[in-house]
């Protein structure tokens, strides 16, 4: 006799709306129908999705940042008896900034099919209309939350070549574009992409000295989610340091960062030598 084969479950990734019912595609509908349990960050608001668009007696666990280490061994248990399991997020394609990656990794781990439900992601919705080049670009998600550590990844970016997309959040939408503006130079050309796809979507283009002017005297620039596409730096001509963002990035950093690390970072972002950045850090300290 055949020995029988036990049977393998299978994991769905499916992207939701990011604001609009619409962009629920009919794949993604059919696959949260499906499922025998739906894993989601948000239960009440996946709940809320779920009875909008008709689907009704859909088992649903929660899966976030505080519990997915400990769900793991849950829903891998759930997969190998066969179970079909929609991983969702609140919005948009889960694990970019969302939970799952844990989850994923310990299905592929264990032999299980890991399905994509591609759909609505703000990072995509965002680049598609910023007017920035899009042939290449680096998604860095949520900025640090601290003022310190927000600071000195900025300053890491700074000379970045590639078009920037960060995640922001609205309470910090004008001292992030202050901080940018500082860093990145004024003149820099952004993107503030808010709610998109949603009633009150708007879209904000120019320099990263006019938006952060503009988000300090427009409270509705600090409302809903945001988006931010940051053109890349241009390439620094070979020879000789950048004074000018040496300059800036101290004057940022040392709000911060001990002298010692705040020139070590600004000396890797304007081409100078360490001796350079600490020497201008403690004159710019003397004249505090």
């Amino acid at each position: 006799m055949a020995e029988s084969i036990p049977p393998r479950g299978r994991l769905d990734v499916v992207a939701t709306p990011i604001g609009n019912l619409g962009d629920l595609t009919p794949r993604a509908r059919e696959a949260l129908a499906l499922a025998d349990l739906i894993a989601a960050e948000d239960t009440r608001h996946s709940g809320q999705l779920l009875a909008a668009v008709g689907i009704s007696g859909r088992r649903l666990i929660s899966l976030h940042e505080h519990n997915e280490h400990a769900r793991i061994e849950t829903l891998i248990g759930e997969l190998r008896a066969g179970k079909i399991i929609a991983l969702v997020s609140d919005a948009g394609t889960p694990l970019l900034s969302d939970p799952g990656f844990q989850l994923v990794r310990a299905a592929v781990a264990a032999g299980i099919e890991v399905r994509a439900l591609p759909g609505a992601s703000a990072l995509t919705a965002a680049l598609s209309i910023a007017g920035l080049p899009t042939d290449r670009f680096v998604f860095e998600g949520f900025l640090p939350s601290r003022a310190r550590e927000r600071r000195a990844a900025l300053a890491q970016l700074a000379c970045e070549p590639r078009t920037l997309v960060l995640y922001e959040a609205p309470h910090r939408i004008v001292a992030t574009l202050r901080e940018l503006a500082l860093l990145f130079g004024a003149e820099r050309r952004a993107v503030v992409a808010r709610e998109l796809s949603k009633l009150h979507e708007a879209v904000y283009r120019g320099a990263l000295g006019e938006l952060a002017a503009a988000a300090a005297a427009d409270p509705n620039m600090a409302r809903g989610e945001i988006t931010l596409i940051i053109e890349g730096a241009k390439r620094a001509a070979a020879g000789g340091a950048d004074s000018e963002l040496l300059t800036r990035a101290l004057q940022l950093l040392l709000a911060e960062l001990p002298p010692a690390r705040a020139a070590a970072i600004a000396a890797q972002l304007a081409g100078a030598t360490r001796s350079e950045a600490y020497a201008l850090a403690q004159r710019l300290r003397a004249t505090e």
